[in-house]
């Protein structure tokens, strides 16, 4: 028979550890990964046995729900700061595809399994690509596994400057995604001024069946030009995430 504390540590490590699986962009979104997550999550918890906390014989109810729900807490608001530079891009796709008119390509969304734009989807892989590519998952499993020694399991406290942290961390995605979207956004009014101008001179040119094509072209060329700076936009909201990150774990 297991003994109640050590049942106990390894649930409140497994808590931290799923909060974090239960948001990290892994390949191919909602789509099969389930089973993955959980393997993760029961995997990380116990290589982590070393690092789990000493528990007293007979812990109270209620002492056991609060440093399960603090723990749940510590997990979902790193798994939701490393989601962010995902969800980035996705906001990236959403301002561009909207004016590009790619709303009239969908495809399936691997993440949720409804229609989305062509878009949305290439600019999820890349974001999930990127997690991988630049060593995102090595250091936040890193300052995950140092956290257990700032904040032992069970220990953790949810204070009010951490939810406004998280605030300030979705921001990013709203501005980084704007940035990125605004040379897509400004060349497509100009195709849009400048196929207005040639109508207003010519009104005999029929240039409705041309508008849609060529702001799908110039969308996916200027997007194109901009993909070497997505190394850098992503490196640039890494430091953030990390950052905020280690000081949440206290490492």
């Amino acid at each position: 028979m297991i003994p109640t504390p050590l049942l106990l540590s390894f649930l409140l490590v497994l808590a931290r550890m799923a909060g974090f699986f239960a948001f990290v962009p892994l390949p191919g979104g909602k789509s099969g990964p389930d089973v993955a997550r959980v393997v993760l999550s029961l995997s990380f918890t116990l290589a982590l046995y070393a690092q789990w906390p000493h528990v007293a014989a007979e812990p109270s109810a209620g002492w056991c729900a609060a440093a399960l729900a603090s723990e749940a807490a510590l997990g979902v608001a790193v798994g939701l700061a490393v989601a962010c530079l995902t969800e980035t891009f996705l906001m990236t796709a959403q301002i561009a595809g909207l004016q590009a008119g790619y709303g009239f390509a969908a495809t399936i969304d691997p993440t949720t399994q409804a229609d989305a734009t062509v878009l949305l989807v290439v600019m999820q892989m890349i974001g999930g690509l990127l997690f991988f590519a630049m060593g995102l998952d090595r250091a936040i499993l890193f300052v995950f596994a140092r956290s257990l020694e700032a904040h032992p399991a069970g220990w953790f406290v949810v204070t009010r400057p951490m939810g406004e942290s998280v605030t300030r961390l979705a921001a990013l995605i709203f501005s980084a995604g704007l940035r990125l979207a605004l040379p897509v956004v400004a060349l497509l009014m100009l195709v849009d001024l400048a196929l207005a101008l040639i109508g207003r001179l010519n009104a005999h040119l029929q240039l409705v069946t041309l508008a849609h094509p060529a702001k799908m072209v110039v969308a996916m060329s200027v997007l194109v030009a901009l993909s070497s700076l997505f190394p850098r936009i992503y490196a640039a909201g890494m430091r953030e995430v990390l950052g905020f990150v280690s000081h949440l774990v206290g490492s």
